[in-house]
C-alpha cells in the first residue's frame, strides 16, 4: 500500500497544495515550522479520523475558512482508490470513497493503513492512560476497521450514563428532587457491559498479539538494553484467559453492580474499558517514572514499530510516517532504525536536516518551505 497523491484545501498552513509521493522512501526537508508535519498528519487523519496533535478539529481548518479539504490516491494490490474528507468544525465530517459519497465519515476507515510515529508519542510511555488506550484503540481499528463503529457505541452508552449519574448527583448537591431518578440506570448498565465486552476482547486480543513485537522492536531499538513487556490492566476483575464475550459482559456487569454506590456518590462511570491502562514494563520495573529519556523515547517508538510489525504480520503491508523522529537518536539508533523500516512499502519522513537521515533511506526528497513543497531529488 501506498499513497500516490495528496491534496489539500485549507488544511493547517495549506491554503491548496498537491504531493506526488513515490513507493519506498520519502524525505520531507524543511526548517521547523514550515509545514511538514501538516502534511504527515493529514495522511494520519484520513487513516484514523483523528489528529497526533490536537483533540479537536478546529485548528486543521486554516485560520479564515469554514472547512478543509485532504483528498489522496491510495494503491494497494494494484488498484487506486480516491479518499476524500471535508473536515467541518462543530458539525459531521462528510466522507468521499472513488467520487461516491460515504454514508458515514468512518466508512472510509481501512482505505489507508498507516503507522505514524511522532514526537508526541512520548506521552505513551509517559503520560495518562488514557495515551495508551488511544494507542490500543487507534492500532485496533486500523488492524480490523469495524471496531472504530465498537468504539463509538462504548463511547456513546459512557457519556449517556455518566450524563444520568452527573444529573443525580447535582440533583442530590442542591437537595432537588427533579433529575434524580436512576430507574434507567440498569438499562444503561446493559448497554455498558455488552459494547464494553465487545471492545474489552478486541483489546486483550491485540494486546496478545502485539506482546512479542514489542519485545522484540525494543531489543533492536536499543540493541539489547533491557527487556520490554506490555500487559493489559482492566478495571475490572476479568475471568480467566481467554473468556469469550459472554463472561467479560458478565464481570463487567457485576463490576457495575459493585460500584454502584460509589457510581452515584460521585456521578460518574468507574469501570469499563475507558478506565484500563496497559502497563509498560523495563525489566521488573515499569517504564513509567524509571525510565531515562532515552530509553522512554526508544519504547515509544518500539510500541509504533510493534503495531506495523503485526500489521505485516497479518498481511497488511500499512504506509510508515516518522515525523521528526531521527534528531532525537544517536547514530547508532539511527541506523538500526533504517535497518527496521528500510523495506516499508512506503516510508514517510520529515526532518529538518538532511544529513540526520540514514543513507539507505535517502529515497525521494521534498523541499518543504512556507505553503509550498517542492520536488527535490
Amino acid at each position: 500500500m501506498y499513497v500516490r497523491r495528496l491534496e489539500l484545501v485549507d488544511f493547517r498552513s495549506y491554503e491548496r497544495i498537491g504531493v506526488d509521493l513515490e513507493p519506498g522512501p520519502n524525505v520531507l526537508v524543511g526548517a521547523n515550522g514550515v509545514g511538514k508535519t501538516n502534511l504527515v498528519e493529514a495522511l494520519g487523519y484520513v487513516a484514523t479520523l483523528d489528529s497526533h496533535r490536537v483533540a479537536t478539529d478546529a485548528p486543521l481548518v486554516r485560520m479564515g475558512a469554514a472547512s478543509a479539504v485532504i483528498r489522496c490516491a491510495v494503491v494497494h494490490e494494484g488498484r487506486e482508490l480516491l479518499v476524500e474528507l471535508e473536515i467541518v468544525p462543530g458539525k459531521a465530517n462528510r466522507a468521499r470513497l472513488g467520487r461516491s459519497p460515504a454514508r458515514r465519515a468512518r466508512d472510509v476507515l481501512g482505505a489507508l493503513r498507516l503507522v505514524l510515529f511522532a514526537p508526541e508519542d512520548l506521552e505513551l510511555v509517559r503520560g495518562d492512560p488514557a495515551e495508551r488506550r488511544r494507542y490500543l484503540d487507534d492500532l485496533l481499528v486500523t488492524r480490523q476497521p469495524r471496531y472504530a463503529g465498537v468504539r463509538a457505541d462504548y463511547e456513546r452508552v459512557v457519556k449517556q450514563r455518566n450524563a444520568l449519574l452527573r444529573t443525580s448527583y447535582l440533583a442530590r448537591k442542591t437537595g432537588g428532587t427533579r433529575g434524580g431518578d436512576l430507574s434507567t440506570l440498569a438499562v444503561w448498565d446493559a448497554h455498558l457491559a455488552q459494547h464494553g465486552a465487545d471492545l474489552l476482547a478486541g483489546r486483550l486480543e491485540l494486546v496478545a498479539a502485539l506482546t512479542p513485537h514489542v519485545a522484540k522492536a525494543y531489543d533492536a531499538v536499543a540493541a539489547g538494553r533491557g527487556a520490554a513487556g506490555i500487559a493489559y490492566r482492566p478495571s475490572v476483575e476479568l475471568p480467566e484467559p481467554g473468556a469469550d464475550r459472554a463472561a467479560l459482559a458478565e464481570a463487567l456487569a457485576a463490576a457495575l453492580t459493585g460500584n454502584r454506590a460509589a457510581e452515584i456518590e460521585r456521578g460518574t462511570t468507574l469501570v469499563g474499558p475507558h478506565r484500563d491502562d496497559l502497563a509498560l514494563t523495563l525489566g521488573p520495573l515499569p517504564a513509567k517514572g524509571y525510565a531515562s529519556h532515552g530509553e522512554s523515547w526508544s519504547y515509544a517508538l518500539a510500541l509504533r514499530l510493534a503495531g506495523y510489525d503485526l500489521l505485516r504480520a497479518d498481511g497488511i503491508e500499512p504506509v510508515l510516517v516518522l515525523d521528526d523522529v531521527f534528531a532525537e537518536l544517536d547514530s547508532g539508533r539511527r541506523e538500526r532504525l533504517a535497518e527496521l523500516v528500510g523495506g516499508a512499502s512506503q516510508l514517510l519522513v520529515t526532518c529538518a536536516v538532511d544529513d540526520d537521515v540514514p543513507a539507505t533511506l535517502r529515497g525521494t526528497r521534498y523541499a518543504v518551505g512556507e505553503g509550498t513543497v517542492r520536488r527535490a531529488g
